[in-house]
């Protein structure tokens, strides 16, 4: 079996979040929003968990044992951050990553476990209600097809390359991300929004 990475990527500056503080370093019930995130990757123990970070310092949010990856050129998009986390766990002899944004707390260890089984093709896609979302699986064997900037990640291969993907229907969890103030009150509600 290859040997499988977890990836958040965090590097955005998360433009539509007016908080205090950071976005991912809000409070969400009494943790940093991108502890959920990070908590459920290493709780999955699909593998070492990786961060990709940039614009904010949210090293002190995270776990003691992951691998933070700074990303200098998060201003040209997400696909850099994917490509960072990328060289970084490829350099650390890891054959695929399972990937995430450090927004979505909402994703469980249940379906990174999920995503990271699925390995007849080279991407696994989680998907709730039919509906795509995160985590990915992406096997190396894809890794020289994704974009190098922008903000698409794996999206737009997808959709050219139906047959390269496998979709993983999930019980459980959202990948609902938190974007704005209003977004993070819905999760720390008792009933988050799905």
């Amino acid at each position: 079996m290859a040997l499988t990475a977890a990836l958040l990527l965090a590097a955005g500056a998360g433009s539509r979040f007016h908080g205090a503080m950071p976005k991912l370093m809000a409070n969400l019930e009494g943790r940093p929003l991108i502890r959920w995130a990070a908590d459920a990757a290493m709780a999955a123990e699909v593998g070492p968990l990786y961060v990709v970070t940039g614009e904010a310092d949210v090293a002190s949010g995270l776990p003691p044992d992951c691998v933070i990856v700074p990303n200098p050129d998060w201003p040209r998009g997400l696909a850099t951050s994917l490509r960072r986390g990328i060289e970084a766990t490829r350099a650390d002899g890891h054959e695929a990553v399972v990937v995430a944004l450090g927004d979505q707390p909402g994703i469980t260890s249940d379906v990174w476990r999920a995503v990271a089984k699925v390995t007849e093709t080279p991407i696994a896609v989680a998907t709730y209600e039919g509906r795509r979302g995160h985590p990915v699986r992406l096997a190396a064997e894809i890794w020289e097809l994704l974009p190098t900037d922008g903000e698409q990640g794996a999206g737009a291969l997808m959709r050219r390359r139906p047959e390269l993907v496998t979709e993983v229907p999930c019980n459980s969890g959202t990948s609902a991300d938190v974007d704005t103030e209003q977004d993070l009150v819905q999760f720390n509600s008792p009933t988050p929004s799905e």
